[in-house]
């Protein structure tokens, strides 16, 4: 199949459609996501961001449905619960930027995303929203970082580790737009930096979990092999997180092959996440103990890397004084 966005987008409409006609508790279904952007495809691979509202609690949070090797379906169920007070999402940075960047409605009951879409991106870029997205990120990465010290080596220890780095990297991209996903993390976060005055939180950023050297072209060879091995295996446990579903395995391999070359802390970011995640879902953890030997990350490299994410951290919360002062906040 040919991809084009006009091909993704009647896709879109035909699901939100089909979906509305098999549920009668469906409210409201609206477009998310890279598809709403020029560019949805990454390494030639992209996926349909749909957020369905229910006027009950749904069944599931989350499901992904293969369409190709290329496209699958990434659907995010929410109680309208969770948009009662609309005026309160201008502080949320996630639900809160799905409704304020632009999605595209795809199914509305009574005008319900109208008005809940009015009401939550109304002001959401007045500064004092801004810094309240922005603030308690940075005040969850400190805290994470607080209880880190002395834990011992884990794989939680370091899935904690990188979601204090991405917590700390959305609060800086808070402060000039909606916060970052998975993908393009590393992509978006420098334009992000420099648009507050400090370019130098995008590479200090990346410097938290990269080596201090270059991966020549054996390692990363080694890394993807394990790596894809342990994607192929998450896939098929039986209670597998939807962010491993088999038909996003080719989602984050050709996205990271396509970012190897040129911004290999990209490519490492996605690999990290994804991998894990697979390990604390029940994939054997030996693949990931070698490599975060080869990456730093592993015990005798950490209270070196906690002593920079500190520095890091102060960093993030200097740019949040200064994005308050400047504005009079």
């Amino acid at each position: 199949m040919r991809i084009t966005r006009e091909t993704l987008l009647k896709i879109a409409r035909d699901t939100a459609a089909q979906r509305a006609r098999a549920s009668r508790d469906i409210l409201c279904i609206y477009l998310t996501g890279s598809l709403t952007t020029d560019h949805p495809l990454l390494g030639g691979v992209t996926d349909i961001d749909l957020i369905i509202v229910h006027s009950s609690e749904p069944p599931v949070e989350r499901e992904v449905v293969r369409l190709t090797d290329e496209v699958s379906l990434d659907i995010a169920h929410y109680s309208q619960r969770l948009y009662q007070r609309p005026r309160t999402l201008r502080t949320d940075p996630w639900i809160g930027s799905s409704l304020a960047e632009d999605p595209l409605q795809l199914y509305d009951v009574a005008h319900w995303f109208e008005f809940t879409q009015a009401s939550a991106a109304a002001q959401f870029y007045e500064p004092e929203n801004v810094i309240e997205r922005a603030r308690p990120l940075a005040e969850s990465a400190r805290q994470g970082w607080l209880a880190l010290e002395g834990v011992p080596a884990s794989t939680q220890r370091l899935r904690t580790y990188l979601k204090i780095i991405e917590q700390a990297g959305n609060a800086v991209a808070c402060l000039s737009g909606p916060p970052l996903t998975e993908r393009r993390f590393l992509l978006g976060l420098p334009a992000r930096a420099a648009a507050i005055g400090r370019p130098g939180l995008a590479g200090g950023l990346a410097d938290l979990f990269t080596p201090s050297e270059p991966l020549a072209a054996e390692q990363w060879n080694e890394l993807n092999l394990a790596w894809g091995q342990t994607l192929a295996d998450a896939a098929a446990l039986p209670n597998a997180p939807a962010r491993l579903h088999a038909a996003r395995r080719l989602y984050y391999e050709r996205a990271a092959a396509a970012l190897q070359e040129e911004t290999p802390a990209a490519a490492l970011w996605i690999l990290l996440r994804t991998w894990t995640l697979a390990v604390l879902a029940g994939v054997p953890e030996d693949g990931l103990t070698s490599a975060c030997r080869t990456l730093e990350l592993d015990d005798a490299h950490f209270e070196r890397r906690l002593a920079a994410l500190d520095g890091y951290l102060d960093g993030v919360e200097e740019a949040l004084d200064e994005y308050v002062q400047k504005n009079g906040i």
